[in-house]
């Protein structure tokens, strides 16, 4: 290991920390409201909840682990609020188009979230062994 990868620390900001906690508090009281069915909280806390994650993304963008990982969580998030609001509004199980229902189209971004973590773990990573990191 590298002097420069194995001295270098990416320590996380106490206001960054606070802002990744709420987030949490956010997204826990959008997935209560799903499952309870109360589609106003529910609906509500994907606001806060998406915005944040965006920011958290953005923030942490110098660090290519934190980066890939935090886009990864930020199309979750947006694939699991689509997959909500389409059980909230009964048209989940309707059909899109050729077979698939409005909740499979959830797997769109729930399969960019896989794309970007191959690409980070398959491709990015193996070539930036030296590179600081986070995870």
């Amino acid at each position: 290991m590298s002097d420069n990868k194995k001295d270098s620390a990416y320590i996380i900001p106490i206001q960054y920390r606070k802002m990744e906690n709420l987030h949490i508090v956010f997204w826990l009281f959008k997935d209560i409201a799903w499952c309870l069915g109360i589609p106003l909280l529910g609906i509500i806390m994907i606001v806060p909840t998406l915005l944040i994650s965006i920011i958290i993304s953005w923030r942490t963008r110098q660090f290519m682990s934190e980066l890939c990982h935090n886009v990864a969580i930020t199309v979750w998030i947006s694939a699991n609020s689509f997959w909500m609001i389409t059980e909230f509004f009964h048209f989940d199980t309707q059909i899109a188009f050729l077979g698939i229902t409005y909740k499979h189209l959830a797997m769109i971004p729930f399969g960019i979230g896989v794309v970007i973590l191959a690409f980070y773990y398959l491709i990015w990573k193996p070539r930036h062994k030296n590179e600081a990191e986070t995870m």
